[in-house]
């Protein structure tokens, strides 16, 4: 074997253990929080939290294997739960649904939680992650509602000239205000994951919204906080980022051409200026909002859109309590972004910054040498700060 061969094959070698991060060592999740008898409570029913996460040994240290098993196989725990569909139109006639899981296991509390679930980019309650999530929290006695962003759901049709956006909070408005008119003395505890967590954080914070009483609590799920600057980063190569937001634009793109018979009509294009030949080869996401979504939504740009559209934005004006969890190495997520909500819990009471160091973009998988548990450490870990931010309000 030549020189040249040996050194080809050290260098693959040394490749793959750098892409698996297999020299990182397994740590506890790291807690920051100024209230310590709101950490001391969340303590109390996660108990885990002070444990070390043991990732799956072969690929679970690489975020990058986190994320991509994440967004192709979801979870390996996916049950068949069956919800209730309930649609309500908006004033412009879009049509939102949600879904209702009934709980199948004893409640933890003496009064009745729900749990409202805003899902991630292009998700919805068909989601894997959604339904495994569903599945643990009606086990464990919690009603589960769960929004489907405009568009995502193929057999539903789109009813307005627009589907969802990053920082659109309406819609999660809607579901909740008709839930709360149905059950006002239920009590609403807010999850949002990834988008669906800057979505939850900006509706929490918006200034001149006014918010059903029912709400207790919110747990945002690596969310990236700044649009803004998330998509700056996104947008160079380093660690891959480039190819995850190739990802996105073509999961945001597929739901527009899905829809296309009612999201690019003759009306619709003249109305809004939009050249559809430019929305279907827009080759990044800023791209693509700056040929479609903020003309539709009415932003003079791209970046008027993304301010107004991050969580960061509004996190000052929320006083519910709240949890943040982000992992340290997802990809989607700069590290600088962190910063956000870690200024945020040093300021504010009733709050908490969860950071692991393996997890990726909302994989949490763990367990195992090869097939993970189950039952992520996120699902588990949600569950359990759902029960503490109840038992916060007893």
């Amino acid at each position: 074997m030549s020189a040249v061969i040996v050194f080809a094959v050290f260098l693959l070698i040394c490749t793959i253990l750098k892409f698996l991060n297999v020299t990182s060592p397994p740590r506890p999740p790291r807690l920051l929080s100024s209230d310590s008898k709101f950490l001391e409570l969340v303590l109390k029913y996660c108990p885990h939290l002070n444990e070390t996460y043991v990732p799956v040994r072969l690929w679970g240290s690489s975020g990058h294997l986190q994320t991509i098993v994440h967004a192709t196989v979801g979870r390996t725990y996916c049950p068949h739960v069956v919800p209730r569909r309930i649609a309500a139109r908006q004033e412009d006639g879009a049509t939102v649904t949600w879904d209702l899981y009934e709980p199948t296991g004893a409640p933890q509390t003496d009064e009745d939680y729900t749990i409202a679930v805003c899902p991630g980019i292009a998700n919805s309650s068909e989601s894997t992650y959604v339904r495994s999530l569903v599945s643990l929290a009606c086990s464990r006695g919690y009603r589960c509602i769960v929004l489907n962003h405009l568009g995502v759901l193929p057999h539903v049709k789109v009813t307005s000239p627009r589907v969802f956006r990053y920082g659109q909070s309406d819609e999660l408005h809607l579901m909740l205000t008709k839930y709360v008119e149905a059950r006002p003395d239920t009590k609403l505890i807010l999850v949002g994951f990834s988008m669906g967590g800057n979505i939850v954080c900006k509706y929490l914070g918006e200034p001149n919204r006014t918010r059903p009483a029912n709400i207790m609590g919110a747990i945002s799920i690596c969310q990236g906080y700044d649009a803004v600057k998330s998509l700056q980063f996104l947008l160079e190569w380093n660690n891959l980022a480039r190819l995850y937001l190739f990802s996105m634009t073509e999961n945001m793109r597929s739901v527009i051409i899905r829809h296309k018979e009612a999201l690019l009509t003759e009306e619709v294009k003249r109305r809004y200026n939009i050249d559809e030949r430019r929305v279907l080869s827009a080759a990044t996401l800023p791209e693509l909002d700056e040929v479609y979504t903020r003309r539709i939504f009415g932003f003079r740009n791209v970046e008027e859109l993304y301010r107004n559209d991050s969580s960061a934005t509004y996190l000052g004006n929320v006083k519910v309590p709240i949890v943040f969890i982000n992992a340290r190495d997802d990809p989607l997520v700069h590290p600088d972004m962190l910063n956000i909500p870690q200024a945020f819990v040093q300021t504010n009471k009733n709050s908490l910054y969860i950071e692991t160091e393996h997890g990726g973009h909302l994989g949490y998988y763990d367990g195992g040498y090869i097939v993970p548990r189950a039952v992520t450490w996120l699902d588990r870990t949600v569950v359990s700060l759902v029960t503490a931010l109840a038992n916060n309000n007893q």
